[in-house]
């Protein structure tokens, strides 16, 4: 039995493709905003830590090397309270992936590099991973940081 090959229009033909460029579209634009997230939380860390506090919101939650702190001032006091007070971070990879949190577009980061500190001969291997989910304002802020340095 011959079944009718069934017509596709151009414009059916070419919805996959379109939603394919979308979908490319929106995997660099989480990794032009995973990029710039990074690169202006480290310059800040490393030339205005007390800057940092901008990025984070009251919900936010920090995890340093496994303490546990929330809410933008907890996290500023602990950012402050690490034992240097300069440092230089030297970023590896950054990799971001879409995510989503309460139905809203997020984005989920991790970071590998290297951490230099005055007078120390070798740099800290770490690891770091952001989760950034966007505000009212239209820009991004940390909900989940979590920080390791890397041993080994």
């Amino acid at each position: 039995m011959d079944l009718p090959i069934p017509y596709i229009s151009s414009s059916a033909a070419s919805q996959p493709q379109r939603e394919r460029e979308r979908e490319r579209e929106r995997e660099e634009q989480v990794e032009i905003v995973g990029r710039a997230f990074v690169d202006h939380y480290y310059h800040l860390f490393d030339t205005d830590r007390a800057s940092l506090s901008s990025l984070y919101q009251p919900t936010s939650m920090l995890t340093f090397e496994g303490q546990r702190v929330m809410g933008v001032h907890d996290i500023a006091e602990k950012l402050s309270q690490l034992p240097f007070d300069q440092c230089q971070h030297l970023i590896s990879t950054v990799d971001s992936q879409p995510s989503s949190a309460n139905g809203a577009a997020s984005i989920v980061v991790f970071v590998s590099g290297s951490l230099r500190l005055p007078g120390e001969e070798h740099p800290l291997r770490f690891s770091q991973m952001f989760h950034l989910i966007p505000s009212p304002a239209g820009s991004f802020f940390a909900q989940n940081d979590m920080f390791r340095l890397n041993y080994g």
